[in-house]
Parts: structure tokens; C-alpha cells; sequence
């Protein structure tokens, strides 16, 4: 190939990409550069994004890494989670480590998280609960449907989130982690996500959707080229309790290592907490109480 055929392939691949930036306006074009581009093993961007939940239930499992990022009182607080998670049976274990204080001494110790369809079980939540005692949350309780309440997003029903995916653009190629990705934009509708959901995740979402200041949920989603997401970054707006204005909560998942072992077992009955419990002083500046099988507001 001489260079006039090198340059005249580069103008190629630079057009293509900008047509796919500008979203699926064309869809029903036929014989679209762009179009092949986006769909090759892909298929359209809404449509790869509905299926991403079914495509890491056929993974199997991986290693996650989780962040919540939120502003109160003008100071940005970070948690963050590492664990695994088996997508077949929806179980996930996360280690939450919550921030230090202003001076740098750690305020809580880790938070070991149990994920399951529905529930969310805490173990060093503190608040008066033993330390040898798990709390149980049910999801559909929680005004956020536990997509924030727990410090982190269960990387599954984030997955969920993305049935609700109503507007998304095929941003560009990048990498996570050193693995090629596609990189989406878009806007997920959490009301659809519930009519979608699994089961377990309906009642969940349907509640998020209620609870937030918005039903809507902007996200970038990077999926590999076995439509894998490989990190997905969501934005949902958050009330709480002492102020009116919402909170912008970023919730952010990594997931990597596919196949890695995910044995995860949920607590006995006879370990469960069963009295009451106050949350108070957490992320989002708000005060919570209630049973162990329902509280509120982020983990802090």
C-alpha cells in the first residue's frame, strides 16, 4: 500500500469515528462506514446496553472494584469497595473501606458487605450493632433501592440499571485495565430499568426510581469485545434527610479477572441483628433509624 492509500485509509478511520459519535440518529441508514464500525460483533449501542445484565450472568463471575464519590458540606467524600462477585447466583462479597477524618485518624473500621438479590447484609456497620452480628437491609425499603446506601452500587443491579438505557452514542476505543473496550454514553431511565429488571431487582429500582430527585441516570459504560462491562461509572441525584437540595453521587465499578472464584455464603439466621439500629453522621450529612431490616442513607 503506498502512502496515498495509507492517508486515504486514516481519513477513513477518523470519519467513521465521528459519525459514531453523533449518536444512532441514523440507524435505519443502510450501507453506513459508521454503522459497521459500531455494530461489528456489537450490534446498536441501546440494544448491546439492555443485554449487558444477561452477558455477565453468562461470565459467570469476577473480582470488582467499587467507588462512591459524593459532595456534603462542601468536602467530597470517597468510598470505596473490592471484592468478587458470582453473577449466576447473585451473591458478591465487598470489603468497604469508609474515609478518614479531617485529621486522618480512621473513623470506622471496614465494612464487610454481603451482596444478594434483594437484600444487603453489613458486618462492622456499628451504629450499636455487635461486632460479631450482621445487618440485613432489604433493597426495596430503601428509598435508592440500595444503588448508594451501602457505600457501594451491587455491581449486578448496576448492570440492571442499564436495561433502562433509552438514549446511548458510541463514544470511541479505549482501554480498562489494559483490555480494549467500547466506550458508551448515554442516559438510563431507572422506571424503565424496573420493568425490565429480574425479578428480584423490580421492586428495588421501582423504588429508586421514586426516591431519587431524578428518575434519570447519566453513565459511561465501557464493555470489551465479549460485551463484558468493564467499568461503569453512574450518576444518580440524592435527598436526604436534612437538606433539600439533592446530593450528586457518582457511583463507579470495575470489574476484571472474569471466572475468578466467587464463593459466597450468607449469613446464619441466629447472626443476623435483630434490634434497632441508629445511623447517624453519614455520607450524605443525614440521620437515619429504624430495624435491621431497614435503613437509610449512605454507610458513613
Amino acid at each position: 500500500m503506498d502512502r496515498r492509500q495509507h492517508r486515504r485509509a486514516g481519513r477513513t478511520v477518523v470519519a467513521i469515528g465521528i459519525v459514531v459519535a453523533l449518536g444512532t440518529a441514523c440507524t435505519g441508514c443502510s450501507g453506513s462506514g459508521a454503522a459497521a464500525e459500531d455494530v461489528k460483533g456489537m450490534g446498536d449501542p441501546v440494544t448491546t446496553l439492555h443485554r449487558a445484565a444477561d452477558t455477565l450472568r453468562g461470565a459467570g463471575s469476577s473480582k470488582a472494584t467499587t467507588s462512591m464519590e459524593m459532595a456534603t458540606g462542601g468536602t467530597r467524600v470517597t468510598i470505596r469497595g473490592r471484592g468478587v462477585y458470582d453473577y449466576r447466583h447473585r451473591l458478591g462479597r465487598l470489603t468497604v473501606v469508609l474515609p478518614a477524618d479531617p485529621t486522618g485518624a480512621a473513623e470506622h473500621r471496614p465494612i464487610t458487605e454481603l451482596l444478594a438479590p434483594g437484600a444487603l447484609f453489613m458486618k462492622n456497620r456499628g451504629a450499636g450493632v455487635p461486632a460479631d452480628k450482621w445487618v440485613r437491609v432489604e433493597a426495596a425499603s430503601l428509598s435508592d433501592g440500595n444503588l448508594v446506601t451501602g457505600g457501594a452500587t451491587d455491581p449486578y443491579t448496576a448492570a440492571e440499571v442499564l436495561r433502562g438505557t433509552r438514549t446511548a452514542t458510541f463514544v470511541g476505543r479505549t482501554e480498562v485495565g489494559g483490555t480494549a473496550v467500547r466506550h458508551y454514553r448515554g442516559t438510563a431511565d431507572l422506571n424503565q430499568a424496573a420493568r425490565y429488571a429480574a425479578a428480584d431487582d423490580r421492586a428495588p429500582l421501582a423504588a429508586a426510581a421514586k426516591g431519587f430527585a431524578t428518575a434519570e441516570v447519566p453513565f459511561d459504560a465501557y464493555l470489551d469485545d465479549q460485551g463484558r462491562i468493564r467499568k461503569l461509572r453512574q450518576r444518580f441525584s440524592f435527598v436526604n434527610g436534612r437538606q433539600k437540595t439533592p446530593v450528586a453521587v457518582a457511583s463507579t465499578t470495575l470489574l476484571y479477572d472474569f471466572g475468578a472464584p466467587a464463593d459466597v455464603r450468607l449469613p446464619r439466621s441466629k447472626d443476623i441483628y435483630a434490634g434497632r439500629i441508629t445511623a447517624d453522621g453519614d455520607a450524605g450529612g443525614g440521620t437515619a433509624e429504624g430495624t435491621a431490616e431497614g435503613t437509610g442513607g449512605p454507610v458513613h
